[in-house]
C-alpha cells in the first residue's frame, strides 16, 4: 500500500495573506462578534489614552513650567533687537503685591501687573517662588492628577482588553479544534493510510495555536499599532510640521529594512520548523523502536543521524539569531538616529523661541512611541505568514471529504458540524444479509487485491474466511465495516446497496474482534463500555463473566476500575483479548467479526478465548478471518481466498473431498 508521508511545513504554499482562508474562518468568528467589537473600541480608546499622554507633558511644560512669553528688547550696545522671556504677576493679589515692592529694581510694573525676567527669578527666595507662581503649581497638580488618570485608565483598559481578546481567541480555537477533531474521526481508513500521525497531531495543536496568535497578535496589531502610528504621525504634523518632516526622513529606510528582514526571517523560520518537525519525528522512532535499537546495537548509529539533526537545527537557530541581531540593533540605531535629529534641530529652534520646549519633549516622546510598533512589525508579519500557513494546512485537511463514495461536499454543509449536514440514508434495524456480488477492490490503481468476488452471508450464519497472506482476507473486513468502499462491484445488506447506509449506522451493528486488539488509556470498565453508557452493574456483571474475564478482574486490586497504561501494555495479549471481546459484548452487535483472535496466545488463555468467542457468537450472524484452518473447521461455509480471488467455497467436510487448495492447506497446517 502506497503511503505520502511527510510534513506539511516543508509543502510550498500558497499567498500567505490570502483573503478566501481569512473568509473561512468568519464562520467560527461570527458567534464572537460582539466581542470583537468590544476588543476594537476598547483598543481605539487605549491608544487615545496613550497619544494624550505626551500631550499632557506639552501642556505642563509650555503652559505652567515655562510658558511662552517672550518680550524683545533693544541691546544698549548693538542696538539689536534681543528675545527676553518675562513671567508675569498678578498686583491685584496683596501677597505678590509684597514680593514686587520687595525687588522693584527686577519688576517692570505696568498698571494691575508686573513682569519679570526668568533670568531674574533666580534672586527670588522659595516661598516668593511659590507664592508668585501658585498657580502655576496647582495647574502642574491638576495635570499629574489627570496623567495618572490616564495611566491608571490605560491599565485597567489594557486589562479588560486582554481578558476579552484572549478569551476569545481561545473560545474560538476551541470550536475550531472540535471541528477539526471531528472531522478527523469522519475520515476513512485510506486517508489515514497517507497521512502520518505526527502530522494530524501538528493540525490539532501547532497549527490551531498559530491561529489564536492571528486573532490575539495580530488583531491587536492592524487596530492599535497601525492606529497608533497613524495618530502619532497626525500629532507630530499639528505640532510641528518642519520637525515632523525631519522626524520622517528615515522611515523609509526603516520600511525597506522591516520588509526585507520579514523576507529573510520567514525563510528561516520555515526552515527552522523543518529541523524541530525531524528532530520530533526521530526522537517519536527512537522511542517507539528502542528494543529494536538496543537489540541490534544500533544506538551508536541513531546517535549520530540524531547529531546530524540536531547539528542543522542548531545551524538554523544561529540564522535566526543572526537575522535578529542585525534588525533588532539597527531599527534602534535608526530610531537614536531620529532623536539626535530632533534634539539638534528642534533644540536650535527652542533656543530660538521658533519651537517651544514642551513641543521637543513632546516630539521626542511620541518618536519613542512610533519606532515600537515599527519593532513589531518584522515579528506580526511573521505570525501572519505562520497563521496563514497553518489556516491553509487547516482547510485542506478541512477538505478532505469523510465519505468512502467520495461525493464533493457543498460549501455549505462542509462548514456544519456532522450532526447538523443533511442526509437521506437508509434507516437499518438489523443486519439479516450481506451479499457480495462481483465485487473488485484497489488500494492503488492498476492493483487489484479483490477481483470479482461474490458470496452471501446469511442471519445467523458463520462464514470463515481462509488464504495465504496477501490474498485479500482483511480487505473483505475493511469493506464491511466500511473503512473502504469498492472500487468494482456493489455491497448490498438486506438488498441495499450499503452505500445507501451511513457508515457508522453499519458500523453499530457490527464488533471487530481484532487480531491485536487496540485498548485506550483509561480504566479496564470505559474499555467495555466504549460509547454505551446505559449498561446497569448487573449487565456489566454478566458480560465479564461470558467473557471469561472474572479471573482477572477478581486478581486486581481495583477490579474494573483498574487504570490501564497506553495501549494496555502492562496486560498480555490474551487478557486484553479477552477485554476486546468483552467489549464486543457490551455492544451487542448483529454481527461478529473475528479477525484471528486466537492467534499469539498460550493454550490456557487459548481456551478461555474460545469458550467467549463461542457465547458471542450465539444468535448472531458471524465472520472469521482464519490463519489458522483449526479455527474454522465448524464455520457454515468456508471461502477460500487466493490472489483476491474466490477458488473453493463449502463447509469443512465438502472442501476436504474435494482435495484442492483448501486440502492441501489443511494438510501443510494441522
Amino acid at each position: 500500500m502506497r503511503t505520502d508521508y511527510g510534513y506539511f511545513e516543508e509543502d510550498k504554499l500558497g499567498k500567505p495573506y490570502d483573503i478566501q482562508l481569512l473568509r473561512r474562518f468568519y464562520p467560527f468568528a461570527r458567534p464572537y462578534n460582539i466581542w470583537f467589537t468590544v476588543s476594537i473600541i476598547l483598543i481605539i480608546v487605549i491608544t487615545l489614552l496613550e497619544l494624550a499622554l505626551p500631550y499632557l507633558t506639552k501642556i505642563a511644560i509650555d503652559r505652567y513650567i515655562v510658558p511662552k512669553e517672550v518680550l524683545t528688547t533693544a541691546n544698549s550696545a548693538t542696538s539689536d533687537p534681543k528675545p527676553t522671556r518675562v513671567f508675569t504677576v498678578d498686583l491685584t493679589h496683596s501677597e505678590h503685591k509684597k514680593i514686587v515692592a520687595a525687588y522693584p529694581e527686577i519688576f517692570d510694573i505696568r498698571g494691575s501687573t508686573a513682569r519679570i525676567a526668568y533670568d531674574d527669578l533666580a534672586v527670588l527666595k522659595t516661598h516668593e517662588l511659590v507664592l508668585l507662581r501658585h498657580d502655576d503649581l496647582k495647574g502642574i497638580n491638576r495635570i499629574a492628577i489627570i496623567f495618572m488618570i490616564v495611566v491608571a485608565g490605560v491599565f485597567i483598559l489594557n486589562f479588560i482588553q486582554i481578558m476579552v481578546m484572549e478569551t476569545t481567541g481561545q473560545r474560538i480555537m476551541h470550536d475550531l479544534r472540535m471541528r477539526l477533531f471531528t472531522h478527523i474521526q469522519q475520515l476513512s481508513a485510506s486517508f489515514f493510510n497517507r497521512n502520518p500521525v505526527g502530522r494530524l497531531v501538528t493540525r490539532v495543536t501547532n497549527d490551531i495555536q498559530n491561529m489564536h496568535e492571528l486573532f490575539t497578535s495580530v488583531i491587536k496589531f492592524v487596530f492599535k499599532d497601525i492606529f497608533l502610528l497613524v495618530g502619532i504621525t497626525i500629532v507630530l504634523i499639528n505640532l510641528n510640521l518642519r520637525l515632523a518632516m525631519v522626524s520622517f526622513t528615515v522611515l523609509p529606510i526603516v520600511l525597506i529594512i522591516s520588509f526585507r528582514f520579514s523576507g529573510k526571517a520567514r525563510l528561516v523560520f520555515r526552515d527552522l520548523r523543518i529541523k524541530v518537525a525531524q528532530i520530533n519525528t526521530r526522537f517519536a522512532e527512537t522511542i517507539g523502536g528502542i528494543k529494536v535499537i538496543q537489540l541490534f546495537s544500533h544506538e551508536s548509529h541513531n546517535y549520530r543521524e540524531f547529531k546530524k539533526l540536531n547539528r542543522a537545527n542548531y545551524l538554523a537557530g544561529m540564522r535566526q539569531v543572526r537575522v535578529f541581531a542585525v534588525f533588532m540593533p539597527l531599527i534602534e540605531l535608526l530610531g537614536s538616529i531620529v532623536l539626535a535629529m530632533i534634539i539638534y534641530y528642534g533644540g536650535g529652534r527652542v533656543l530660538t523661541d521658533q519651537v517651544s520646549l514642551g513641543d521637543l519633549v513632546a516630539f521626542i516622546t511620541y518618536i519613542k512611541m512610533f519606532f515600537r510598533p515599527i519593532r513589531d512589525l518584522a515579528d506580526k508579519y511573521n505570525i501572519m505568514q505562520n497563521a496563514m500557513a497553518s489556516a491553509e494546512r487547516i482547510f485542506l485537511l478541512l477538505d478532505k471529504n469523510g465519505n468512502q463514495d467520495q461525493n464533493k461536499a457543498t460549501s455549505e454543509t462542509a462548514a456544519l458540524p456532522a450532526r447538523l449536514v443533511p442526509t437521506d440514508k437508509k434507516k437499518l434495524n438489523k443486519i439479516n444479509k450481506i451479499e457480495f456480488d462481483n465485487v473488485s477492490f484497489e488500494y492503488v490503481p492498476d492493483e487489484n487485491v479483490l477481483d470479482s468476488v461474490s458470496f452471501t452471508i446469511r442471519s445467523e450464519e458463520t462464514v470463515a474466511i481462509v488464504g495465504p497472506t496477501g490474498s485479500g482476507k482483511t480487505t473483505l473486513i475493511h469493506l464491511i465495516t466500511r473503512f473502504y468502499d469498492t472500487t468494482g462491484g456493489q455491497i448490498r445488506v438486506n438488498g441495499s446497496d450499503i452505500k445507501n447506509f451511513e457508515p457508522a449506522l453499519i458500523r453499530s451493528k457490527i464488533a471487530l474482534v481484532m487480531q491485536d486488539p487496540f485498548l485506550f488509556s483509561g480504566t479496564i470498565r470505559d474499555n467495555i463500555i466504549s460509547a454505551r453508557t446505559s449498561l446497569s452493574e448487573r449487565q456489566l456483571t454478566r458480560i465479564v463473566a461470558a467473557s471469561k474475564l472474572s479471573s482477572l478482574i477478581n486478581g486486581l486490586p481495583d477490579g474494573l476500575d483498574t487504570v490501564l497504561s497506553e495501549s494496555g501494555g502492562s496486560l498480555s495479549s490474551g487478557e486484553r483479548q479477552l477485554i476486546s471481546i468483552a467489549r464486543a459484548f457490551a455492544a451487542d452487535p448483529d454481527m461478529i467479526i473475528l479477525d484471528e483472535a486466537t492467534s499469539y496466545i498460550d493454550s490456557q488463555t487459548e481456551q478461555k478465548i474460545q469458550q467467549a468467542i463461542l457465547t458471542l457468537m450465539q444468535n448472531r450472524t458471524s465472520l472469521v478471518v482464519a490463519h489458522r484452518l483449526t479455527t474454522a473447521r465448524q464455520a457454515d461455509n468456508i471461502i477460500v481466498l487466493n490472489k483476491g480471488r474466490i477458488i473453493e467455497q463449502g463447509n469443512h467436510d465438502a472442501l476436504m473431498k474435494m482435495q484442492g487448495f483448501y486440502y492441501k492447506m489443511n494438510r501443510l497446517r494441522i
